[in-house]
C-alpha cells in the first residue's frame, strides 16, 4: 500500500527529507487519508502556519493536533472524518515535524485518543482538536 522500510531503523529525532516522508505522506497537507484511513501526521506546531496551532500536552506523550480547514469553521471533510474514524480504530501513525524546507523531524508513531469540535478565541473560528498519544 505504501513504503514505510526507511521507518524500519528510524529513531525519533532523526530527520529525512521531502523526499523520503513523501514516501508515506503523498501529500503536502497535514493529514494524510485514504479511502477514510488516516496513513499519516504533518506539523510544525504552528510556526510555519499559525492556523495550526498544534502543541504538546503536560507531557512530550501528548499532542493537541488541529484538523483540517485554514479558514472559516472548520467542517467534518475527509481529512478530518479519518482522524475521527482513528479514534475508534486505534491505529498508529507516523508523525512529522517541519523544522525547515526539506527538513523533517519523525515524532514516532501516534494513536488519535480524543477528538472535540472546540470555538477557538485566538482563531474566532470552531476547530477540530485531537489528543495525539505517543506509541514508541
Amino acid at each position: 500500500m505504501f513504503d514505510i522500510t526507511f521507518l524500519n531503523s528510524a529513531a525519533v529525532g532523526d530527520i529525512f527529507a521531502w523526499a523520503e516522508v513523501s514516501q508515506i505522506h503523498k501529500i503536502r497537507n497535514g493529514i494524510y487519508q485514504k479511502n477514510g484511513r488516516l496513513i499519516s501526521l504533518l506539523t510544525d506546531f504552528g510556526r510555519i502556519n499559525p492556523c495550526y496551532p498544534d502543541f504538546h500536552g503536560s507531557t512530550a506523550d501528548t499532542i493537541f493536533y488541529t484538523g483540517s480547514g485554514r479558514r472559516g469553521d472548520q467542517k467534518l471533510d475527509h481529512a478530518n472524518q479519518a482522524l475521527l474514524k482513528a479514534v475508534e480504530t486505534e491505529i498508529a501513525v507516523p508523525l512529522f515535524n517541519k523544522l525547515s524546507v526539506g527538513r523533517w523531524e519523525f515524532m514516532g508513531f501516534w494513536r488519535i485518543i480524543d477528538a472535540q469540535y472546540i470555538f477557538d478565541e485566538r482563531q474566532s473560528r470552531m476547530l477540530w482538536k485531537f489528543t495525539l498519544s505517543k506509541t514508541q
